[in-house]
């Protein structure tokens, strides 16, 4: 079996989250996040170093998501005998996207229900977070008939 649990995150969700699974578990936790996110995030940094975790400055390209996962995949590539790494980004190697999408589909399985409940209908927009599409995808599940678009915003992103 795997021994050590590593993540990368950007919000620092994902981080907290998988700190608190090995912190339950007594696994050693190693959580890349690259500085900028690092800096803007530090109520997150001090939950995750909280809960145990070892939190990993990515201090490479852009400093964020996309480099703390390119080091998260690195690190599992060398240490993939006794390694998991839970990713937590629509990215990655097959069925990580699919584990991804799949887990959070509930997001969208409970927004529909809950908006059937309240007014009796489906939205006719929905407007989802997509800093790394993850919450977008979970609206828009294989069953959804319901048509998805995305706009993006430009401008510095919250918390920037």
């Amino acid at each position: 079996g795997k021994t050590r649990i590593i993540a990368e995150t950007g919000a620092g969700q994902h981080g907290v989250a998988t700190a608190t699974v090995c912190a339950l578990f007594d696994l050693p936790c190693t959580i890349y996040m690259g500085s900028k996110d690092i800096e803007r995030q530090a109520p997150n940094v001090f939950r995750m170093k909280l809960l145990g975790a070892e939190v990993k400055p990515v201090t490479i390209g852009s400093k964020s998501l996309k480099d703390a996962m390119n080091e998260a995949l690195r690190d599992w590539v060398a240490n993939v005998e006794n390694t998991f790494y839970i990713i937590g980004t629509v990215a990655g190697p097959h069925p990580y996207p699919a584990m991804v999408r799949d887990f959070q589909s509930v997001i969208g399985q409970e927004a529909k229900a809950q908006m059937q409940e309240a007014e009796g209908r489906l939205p006719d927009t929905v407007i989802a977070a997509s800093a790394a599409a993850r919450t977008q995808w979970g609206c828009s599940t294989r069953s959804s008939t319901t048509r998805i678009s995305r706009y993006r915003r430009r401008g510095r992103r919250a918390g920037a």
